[in-house]
């Protein structure tokens, strides 16, 4: 039972896990915000190219 406490202590203690969910959290953002940038860069080219088109 001992040994259970202090494995659950050390695991409290230890920020290595609270670490790497804070970079996966900061990595999932940084992905949502370069996919929704690159949704609308492509947007907006698709529109300039097709009003050039369209004046051509």
């Amino acid at each position: 039972m001992q040994t259970i406490i202090n494995q659950a202590k050390r695991f409290l203690r230890d920020e290595d896990g609270a670490t790497m969910v804070e970079y996966a959290l900061m990595l999932a953002l940084i992905a949502v915000v370069c996919i929704t940038a690159v949704g609308l860069i492509g947007t907006n080219a698709n529109t300039m190219f097709n009003k050039i088109a369209d004046d051509l």
